[in-house]
């Protein structure tokens, strides 16, 4: 860097928005300042930095290979200062703070806006910002600080970047179309459907590898009829006798009028695991803090039964 002139956070707050808009004139609209100002805080930076950022391409500018690295570098800074800021807000008052939760979407239906339902009536002005994702992107999201705390099933056992623990083994049941010859019995075997066609979640979600690996441990390798990407399709696939498949309790809280029989496995025990992760090593922010401890109190006394 050329000089001593230190960085200023204007500057770096100016680069991260033209950088993402591509375009001095929109950046400076959205800052709400004249575009003069803009380009003037963005030159002062490439010449304290001694290399230039940009590359001007028409009537948008275009980052250079040294501005993409830049750029990474100084979100991290406005991240990591946003945080800190958010952090002494809440240390001054944890009851007006936000809360960013991941979770997938087999939760999303009734244990997320029960849980949040329920942490409100108590703490009605922290805020949350919801974030849907299937099992690899919820590891991501908490890994690259995109959420503070995620739940996510299976629980991973094994991971040196998020760590957490274990809120909830559920079981899984059959569900078969109402006409099915096995519809009315109070339970079966998993074998007893070897040789029906299953309608499976595709892939990339978790509950896709727990059937296959139970029908494996049955005897079997399930023949795919149908794949589907939300409980309530697998379910309506079902009660129209597309097939028969395997899904958690909670899936069967929402009701419609294409409903599918359930019907207990007794061998073998089929089960998720739901868990709460955060990143390895860092320290959760207050009202999120509080937050975890209330679902690990709400889980420890309502859903012990399942």
């Amino acid at each position: 860097m050329e000089g001593d002139t230190p960085l200023e956070l204007r500057q770096l707050q100016y680069f991260v928005h033209v950088a993402r808009l591509q375009h001095v004139t929109k950046a400076a609209e959205e800052l709400h300042v004249a575009q003069s100002a803009v380009s003037r805080q963005i030159h002062r930076l490439e010449e304290e930095l001694g290399i230039p950022l940009f590359m001007q391409r028409g009537r948008n500018v275009q980052l250079t290979p040294v501005g993409q690295l830049f750029l990474r570098r100084a979100e991290a800074v406005l991240g990591d200062l946003d945080r800190a800021v958010m952090e002494i807000h809440e240390f001054i008052d944890p009851e007006v703070g936000e809360i960013r939760l991941g979770f997938p979407h087999s939760l999303g239906i009734h244990l997320v806006p029960q849980v949040v339902a329920a942490f409100r009536k108590l703490h009605p002005n922290v805020k949350f910002r919801f974030r849907q994702g299937m099992y690899p992107s919820l590891i991501r999201d908490v890994v690259d600080a995109e959420v503070d705390i995620a739940f996510i099933s299976p629980f991973p056992e094994k991971s040196e970047q998020v760590t957490g623990e274990v809120i909830l083994t559920e079981e899984l049941f059959a569900i078969l179309p109402k006409t099915h010859k096995f519809a009315m019995e109070d339970s079966i075997r998993l074998s007893d459907l070897k040789d029906e066609n299953f309608v499976l979640f595709s892939s990339g979600y978790s509950l896709r590898p727990i059937v296959w690996d139970a029908c494996k441990e049955a005897g079997f390798t399930p023949k795919i009829g149908f794949e589907g990407e939300e409980s309530g399709t697998i379910r309506g696939l079902v009660a129209a006798g597309m097939g028969v498949s395997l899904l958690p309790e909670m899936a069967m809280y929402e009701t419609s009028s294409m409903m599918p029989a359930v019907v207990k496995i007794s061998e073998p025990h089929v089960t998720r695991t739901i868990g709460l992760i955060r990143r390895t090593g860092e320290k959760l922010p207050l009202v999120v803090q509080i937050f975890h401890e209330f679902l690990l109190d709400f889980f420890n006394k309502k859903y012990k039964s399942l």
